[in-house]
C-alpha cells in the first residue's frame, strides 16, 4: 500500500486519480474491485494501474509524502491540489497556514468529539457480550484441561473435542457481538472522516489559508 501522494509516469504522461474519476464508471468498477480497504488502497500505484489499465512492469511509480512544498509535486499535480479536485485521498497539515490550521484543528477536535460519543457505547456494548462469553469458554476450557491432566494422554482427543467446541461456541458469539459493534461504529468513523477530510480540503482550496510553500 502506497502513502497520499501517488502517481505514475508513463509514456511521457503523468496517470494519477481525482475526485472525479472515483465516482465515474471505471472509478466505481475500482471501488468494487478493492472492497474492503478501499480508503487506503485508492492512494496506490496498484489502484492506478487497475484505472488506467497500465500494465504491472510499465511506467514509472512515483510517490511523494513531503508536503512542506509544492515543489515536490508536478505543476499539473499541484494546480488539481489547488482547486480541490483531488481530496479523498489523504491531506498534510503542513499545506496550512498557522490560522487555517488552528481552525482546522477546532472542526476535528469536534468531529473526534462526537464520534467518541458513539464509538464508546458501542465498544462497551460488544464487550458487554464479549466478556462473559469468554469467561464461558475459559470455564469449559479449564474443567476440560483438569480433566485431561487426571488421565492426561488418553484424555487428549477428549479434551480437544471440549475445547474446540468451546471455542467455536466463543467465536460464534464474539462475531455476532463485533458486527454489531461495527454496525454502529463504521458509519460514525465515516462521518468523522468525511468531517475531518472535508474541513481540509475547504480551508486549504482558498488561497490566504495555505502555508507559504503552497501560496
Amino acid at each position: 500500500m502506497c502513502d497520499f501522494m501517488s502517481w505514475i509516469e508513463y509514456n511521457g504522461e503523468l496517470y494519477y486519480l481525482t475526485d472525479k474519476q472515483l465516482k465515474d464508471k471505471r472509478g466505481l468498477k475500482l471501488k468494487k474491485y478493492i472492497q474492503q480497504d478501499y480508503k487506503e488502497e485508492i492512494m496506490g500505484h496498484g489502484a492506478i494501474r487497475y484505472y488506467y489499465d497500465i500494465p504491472n512492469g510499465k511506467g514509472n511509480n512515483v510517490e511523494c509524502t513531503d508536503f512542506s512544498t509544492q515543489k515536490n509535486f508536478p505543476e499539473e499535480i499541484r494546480k488539481k491540489l489547488k482547486l480541490g479536485m483531488i481530496t479523498q485521498f489523504g491531506l498534510d497539515c503542513r499545506m496550512l497556514s498557522q490560522s487555517a490550521l488552528a481552525e482546522y484543528k477546532k472542526i476535528w477536535q469536534f468531529s473526534s468529539a462526537e464520534y467518541e460519543k458513539i464509538e464508546q457505547p458501542a465498544l462497551a456494548e460488544y464487550e458487554k457480550i464479549e466478556q462473559p462469553a469468554w469467561a464461558e469458554y475459559e470455564k469449559i476450557r479449564q474443567s476440560a484441561l483438569a480433566e485431561y491432566e487426571k488421565i492426561e494422554q488418553p484424555a487428549w482427543a477428549e479434551y480437544e473435542k471440549i475445547r474446540q467446541s468451546a471455542l467455536a461456541e466463543y467465536k460464534k458469539i464474539e462475531q455476532s457481538a463485533w458486527a454489531e459493534y461495527e454496525k454502529i461504529e463504521q458509519p460514525a468513523w465515516a462521518e468523522y472522516e468525511k468531517i475531518r477530510q472535508s474541513a481540509f480540503w475547504d480551508l486549504f482550496k482558498v488561497k490566504k489559508n495555505r502555508s507559504k510553500g503552497w501560496k
